[in-house]
C-alpha cells in the first residue's frame, strides 16, 4: 500500500494564487490567460478538496472532479454547471489549434475573463469551506 501526503494546503493555496493571476491578466488585457487561469485555480481548488478527503485524482474536467466527490461533499448542481461552463476555458484559451483560425487571443474577451473569474471565487470559496468543515469533523 502507497499512502500519500496529504497537500491539502499546497493545492489550495496554488489555488488562490492563479485566481490572483487570473484578476491580474483581467487587469492587463490577458483575457485568454484570465480564463485558463480562473480553470487552473479552480481545478486545484478541488483537488485540495479530495485531499481532504484522503483522495488522489486524476484527470482536468472540473466539473467531472466536483460530480465525483462522494456524496455530502458535493456542490450544488448550479456550481456543478458553471464547472461545465469553466472546462470550456482549459485547452482552446492556449492552443491555437483548438480554433479553426486565429490566436486564442482573439477569440477571448474581457466579458469571458470576468466570467471565468466569477466562477473561479466560487469554487474556490466552494472547497475552502468544504475543507474547513472536513477538518472539523462537521461533515
Amino acid at each position: 500500500m502507497i499512502i500519500l501526503p496529504r497537500r491539502v494546503r499546497d493545492w489550495l493555496e496554488q489555488a488562490i494564487r492563479d485566481l490572483q493571476h487570473a484578476k491580474d491578466d483581467l487587469r492587463t488585457g490577458y483575457f485568454e490567460w484570465a480564463c485558463f487561469s480562473a480553470h487552473q485555480a479552480a481545478e486545484k481548488a478541488v483537488r485540495s478538496s479530495y485531499q481532504a478527503l484522503g483522495i488522489d485524482v486524476w484527470g482536468h474536467s472540473i466539473w467531472q472532479l466536483l460530480d465525483n466527490l462522494p456524496q455530502g461533499y458535493k456542490p450544488s448542481e448550479e456550481i456543478i454547471d458553471d464547472a461545465r461552463e469553466l472546462d470550456r476555458f482549459y485547452i482552446p484559451t492556449c492552443y491555437p489549434n483548438a480554433h479553426p483560425a486565429g490566436a486564442p487571443f482573439e477569440f477571448y474577451t474581457e466579458r469571458d475573463a470576468k466570467r471565468a473569474i466569477e466562477i473561479g471565487e466560487k469554487i474556490v470559496r466552494f472547497c475552502r469551506n468544504k475543507i474547513k468543515e472536513i477538518e472539523s469533523g462537521e461533515s
